[in-house]
């Protein structure tokens, strides 16, 4: 099996239970990152690596050919709204061209399936919510359009081409390993260790839905087992998330309740913009086609996510 992605939130848990499961993962890496949890807690050294990027020219082609790959997550990619405002090219070069590069190397190295990373981001801004997966793709924003993109890509190779794909549609992961503290969840709790006031980039009203990342973990393989065994599947997307509809002050009173710190209030800058003000997902094509539930759920899943950064942050001596 191969991994793109396999250093950042998301691979660092796929990687160690594809191994667990006695699966033999190759993983396509282009940066070292010595503190991402998949190479901190050893696991580098337990699988295969291929150096380079989704954008490099045959390289994919001689990583499924090399080690016989059959199964692809595709989990790579630019992955922050901020970083997309900022460098849309980029963005768009890593997440649309980035996967049709991986989907036509698969095709024509004849693995057998491919699930492809995606977000509910992809559903664009919709009056009509949740979002359920036969919902347009509507992306308006640079990070947005990325996903609605490649989901349409990905599709495109299943109907037009018979690659058997599925699309994964997650609320925002969250967990342990995630170093990208711009965003809510590791800020705030960073924050809260440090006994300083989180700001909030947006007015705290923005609704999101969430899903703890051994959640997310057990979705992908869960889809990936249904879509080995059932044709139907392919080409088809399914979200995951914890069908809850937090605002961003909500999640953030609720760290610090966990934390002990509930005096230590957040500061509300209100200057987020370009960003969907509302999103959420329903997730019951996944319970009824995959039998999938989330286990630990909201709570349970920040009470493992503050217990993390408490260690990982004292460790590092932040």
């Amino acid at each position: 099996m191969l991994v793109t992605g396999a250093t950042g939130l998301l691979g660092s848990w796929v990687v160690p239970e594809l191994v667990r499961r006695g699966a033999h993962v190759v993983a396509l890496v282009r940066d070292v990152v010595p503190r991402s949890l998949l190479v901190r807690d050893g696991w580098m050294d337990r699988i295969a690596t291929v150096r380079g990027s989704l954008t490099d020219d045959g390289v994919l082609l001689r990583a499924f050919a090399e080690y016989s790959v059959d199964t692809v997550f595709h989990l790579g990619a630019q992955t922050l709204v901020g970083v997309a405002k900022v460098d849309p090219v980029g963005t768009l070069d890593a997440n649309v061209r980035g996967t049709w590069l991986l989907l036509d190397a698969a095709r024509r190295a004849g693995v057998k399936q491919v699930l492809v990373a995606s977000s509910d981001k992809a559903y664009g801004d919709s009056p009509n919510l949740p979002y359920r997966e036969d919902h347009p793709l509507r992306g308006r924003f640079p990070y947005d359009v990325s996903k609605s993109c490649t989901d349409l890509v990905t599709a495109m190779y299943a109907h037009t081409f018979g690659l058997r794909t599925a699309i994964v549609r997650c609320g925002n992961l969250f967990g342990g390993g995630d170093l990208n503290f711009s965003r809510l969840i590791p800020g705030a709790i960073r924050a809260t260790v440090a006994g300083e006031p989180f700001l909030i980039r947006s007015d705290g009203k923005f609704v999101r839905d969430f899903l703890y990342v051994e959640d997310a973990a057990d979705a992908y393989l869960a889809l990936a087992e249904k879509l080995a065994a059932d044709d139907t599947l392919a080409g088809e997307a399914f979200n995951f998330g914890l069908e809850l509809r937090p605002t961003m002050l909500e999640i953030v009173d609720r760290i610090l309740a966990m934390m002990g710190r509930a005096d230590l209030r957040p500061v509300v800058q209100n200057i987020a913009s370009a960003e969907i003000r509302e999103q959420y997902l329903d997730a019951a094509k996944a319970r009824e086609r995959l039998g999938w539930k989330p286990r630990c759920g909201m709570d349970e899943g920040l009470r493992r996510t503050i217990d993390w950064y408490r260690a990982f942050l004292a460790e590092e001596g932040a």
